[in-house]
């Protein structure tokens, strides 16, 4: 496995060894050893999967107590996965990184606590999986807007429509009001 830090260098993309041949291919999503040398020591307690059609963003989402660390990947499809630095202590606050995520390149990105994570769906349909550090809890769950112009994401919006989101997303905090970490 290779294990990449990317700009912001607590979130890293990992790209697993594939093993394939006429029958189809193996890899391992999840090694505990292989993974804590690599820079991701967690403990996993929830595993979740999503499907979303094309033009879906889902995000940006962070838990303010019970903060999650999520393992991404996408089995069917494509996304742009997003982290935004939400730890006001760390140099790179307010900062985000962006990755393709898909179903042909297998890799997956570490989002440790601390972030806001949220992907946007570019192919026909997508199905993401991810492991989490910590539980849901609702209570503590905020958004940041998607849109927000202080962060400045750059999505890759398909057709350069805008995108479709929930409520709850739709109605997200700015960067510059939003319950952040110490």
């Amino acid at each position: 496995m290779k294990f990449t830090p990317t700009a912001i260098p607590d979130v890293i993309l990992v790209q697993p060894d594939v093993f394939g041949d006429h029958r189809g291919f193996f890899m391992e999503t999840w090694h505990a050893r292989k993974f804590a040398e690599g820079g991701i020591d967690a403990a996993f307690v929830q595993d979740n999967h999503s499907r979303s059609a094309q033009g879906i963003l889902r995000g940006l989402h962070y838990q303010v107590r019970q903060p999650q660390g999520k393992l991404v990947r996408v089995v069917a499809g494509e996304v742009f996965d997003v982290a935004v630095d939400l730890r006001r202590g760390s140099p790179t606050f307010g900062h985000w990184v962006g990755e393709l995520l898909s179903a042909d390149n297998k890799h997956q990105l570490w989002v440790p606590p601390g972030f806001a994570h949220g992907f946007y769906v570019t192919s026909d349909t997508a199905e993401v999986v991810y492991k989490c550090s910590d539980f849901y809890a609702p209570e503590h769950e905020r958004s940041l807007r998607w849109d927000d112009p202080d962060l400045n994401i750059d999505w890759p919006l398909v057709n350069g429509q805008p995108p479709v989101l929930s409520a709850k997303d739709a109605a997200g905090a700015l960067l510059k009001e939003a319950e952040c970490f110490p």
